[in-house]
């Protein structure tokens, strides 16, 4: 079977070692200047031929590699997570400035967290890169997405997200309570350590 992703299905790994290499670059400027890192780790990944025929076909549209590549903008994937909240806001501002590269929407659910208690930073970009793109212009455009989250969101996310695909699962709706009131007590510790740190700051 052909690749969803068409001929420039080699050049997605290329596109997201590119952006990846730009993020890790300005980790290591932002701790030369201050000592320590603006993330704690980052997740990135080329979304499998699988996950992104499902989504195409979820979403009804037809299994082509343009459809792949310039209707659904999330085949490259990079979670950035960090210690802070203020962290997440300073490479927002760094994403935003890069050049080569568009901010097509954000979405922040941080400050307008979703009902469930979902938190995070959504970006999709626009990136102009080295390679050749699906219509066969290079320098090409490709889709990427970045969700930005603290080590508390990260972890609370994950395990929603597994509960969420559990078939059948028992007391659903406490689970969903219990879920709500976690996030809301983690994101109460997330602006405390942001406090300290600042305290921190100051005192030095």
């Amino acid at each position: 079977m052909e690749s969803i992703y068409g001929e420039v299905a080699g050049n997605l790994d290329g596109v997201r070692a590119w952006l990846e290499e730009r993020l890790r670059a300005y980790n290591a400027q932002v701790k030369e200047e201050s000592g320590e890192g603006i993330y704690e780790h980052i997740l990135a990944r080329v979304k499998s031929e699988e996950s992104m025929r499902e989504k195409l076909s979820r979403r009804e549209l037809e299994a082509t590699p343009e459809n792949a590549l310039t209707v659904i903008t999330d085949s490259i994937g990079i979670r950035i997570i960090t210690r802070f909240v203020d962290d997440i806001y300073t490479l927002v501002e760094y994403i935003r400035s890069m050049e080569d590269c568009r901010v097509v929407r954000e979405k922040d659910y941080i400050r307008h967290a979703k009902p469930n208690g979902y938190r995070s930073y959504h970006m999709i970009l626009e990136l102009t890169v080295p390679y050749e793109d699906i219509r066969g212009d290079n320098p090409g455009h490709y889709y990427a997405e970045i969700q930005l989250r603290t080590i508390a969101m990260d972890s609370w996310a994950s395990l929603e997200h597994q509960l969420k695909y559990k078939q059948e699962i028992a007391h659903a709706g406490i689970i969903v309570e219990e879920l709500k009131r976690c996030a809301d007590e983690l994101a109460s510790c997330d602006l405390s350590m942001q406090t300290i740190r600042n305290l921190i700051r100051e005192s030095k």
